[in-house]
């Protein structure tokens, strides 16, 4: 499964520059609602070991998830939550847990049914879906790495997975808020990190264009619009831009303009 060898790209890219720090450069804060580094780390562990078991011991899912679900309602901190869980084992022993699970979890979904279902915090989705849902949270809380250590990420057409997902979540956004999509999906043409032009959508009232990196940035919340270059035109395409969603949980707003940004080394 193609999905599966990008997420294992996507881990080795961050894992190539997080593996270099020191346990106290990993306590360094982020731009992301003030977790360090180790935060990130140990927040993509947690949840490539969820994707791993609901593929491979599905059995075992309900009562690794049921502890995140009394959190949720009780209105907890994730955060908090998984610095327990990993309040033994931190710095670079965390990082390498994370890497060696990670390989893992790429190996297992490589051999899949692409069309398997898979249990997971809201409905079940495809071993397709959820293999990209984990490069999607590797790629974004990747950006809060990247952007604190001043180090500009090389990308790849593999980014076409969290391009696809923002696709489809189009109605997400809006559903998640309880609103009905005010229109349909605006035209969407992206420049692939490749140079190859990506074109989704047909309408033609509304239009999104510009590079499929910050096309993806927006749709994962790791920068508003309005700090990229895209060209934005129409009420239903300012109105996506403005709220864009491609993960599950509650309605989460995007970063304020101007607050999420590549900082100087």
């Amino acid at each position: 499964m193609q999905q599966a060898l990008d997420f294992a790209t996507e881990t080795e890219v961050l894992a190539e520059i997080v593996s270099t720090l020191s346990d106290q450069q990993l306590q360094q804060v982020t731009q992301f609602r003030d977790w360090t580094i180790e935060d990130v780390v140990g927040h993509l562990h947690l949840w490539n070991q969820g994707a791993l078991i609901s593929l491979t011991q599905p059995e075992n899912f309900p009562s690794f998830f049921e502890p995140v679900a009394q959190l949720m309602m009780q209105g907890g901190s994730l955060k908090d939550y998984e610095r327990e869980v990993y309040r033994d084992c931190r710095g670079q022993d965390l990082v390498g847990q994370w890497i060696e699970v990670a390989r893992d979890t790429a190996a297992a979904f490589q051999q899949a049914d692409p069309s398997q279902r898979v249990a997971w915090a809201g409905p079940s989705m495809s071993a397709r879906s959820s293999i990209s849902a984990r490069q999607m949270e590797t790629w974004a809380h990747g950006h809060e790495v990247f952007d604190c250590l001043g180090v500009v990420r090389v990308e790849g057409d593999r980014l076409r997975n969290i391009v696809v997902l923002g696709i489809n979540t189009f109605g997400w956004t809006f559903q998640v808020r309880s609103q009905e999509p005010p229109g349909i999906l605006p035209s969407v043409n992206l420049s692939a990190p490749s140079g190859e032009l990506w074109c989704y959508g047909d309408s033609e009232t509304d239009l999104i264009a510009g590079e499929a990196l910050e096309f993806a940035q927006v749709v994962t919340q790791t920068r508003h619009w309005r700090d990229t270059q895209l060209t934005v035109e129409g009420g239903v395409a300012r109105q996506w831009m403005d709220h864009a969603q491609c993960f599950f949980g509650p309605p989460t707003e995007p970063p304020e303009q101007g607050t999420r940004y590549l900082q100087r080394a």
